[in-house]
């Protein structure tokens, strides 16, 4: 496989901008170049780029990825610090539903003590305008 940027990304999904800044920032090598200096890429570089897209997609931040794709290069190593890598993502997530909850909640009952008058008098907005409204913490 001998392909260019563009079928690169068609073929991962992810934009070229993006793939540009993912060699920038190391988390897929340099590409290979051309005589006329154009990128070239091959089977590792799209399956490299298609674990950090999906690892992406699953919320994973950078610095994760980078983590897991360093672990990869030993692939008779023990995953636990892949698990561990996991289970703190997953607990940051947990933590961001319990946030998101709260402020359904609190927008839920916002929604409910609008009496859809006049702005001047709209619970909405008064609510918006002072934090000490709030039923709860979010």
């Amino acid at each position: 496989m001998n392909i260019s940027i563009g079928d690169l990304a068609r073929r991962s999904r992810v934009k070229v901008p993006t793939i540009r800044y993912y060699e920038q920032i190391g988390l897929l090598p340099q590409a290979a170049r051309t005589e006329g200096n154009q990128r070239r890429y091959g089977r590792a570089e799209l399956d490299r780029l298609n674990f950090i897209r999906h690892a992406r997609e699953l919320g994973f931040e950078i610095g994760d990825i980078r983590e897991l794709l360093a672990l990869t290069a030993e692939p008779q190593a023990s995953c636990h610090q892949v698990d561990s890598i996991t289970r703190n993502h997953l607990a940051e997530i947990d933590q961001r539903i319990t946030r998101l909850q709260a402020l359904r909640g609190e927008l839920k009952r916002m929604v409910s003590e609008c009496g859809h008058g006049r702005i001047c008098n709209c619970r909405i907005i008064e609510v918006l305008a002072d934090h000490g409204q709030c039923a709860s913490e979010h």
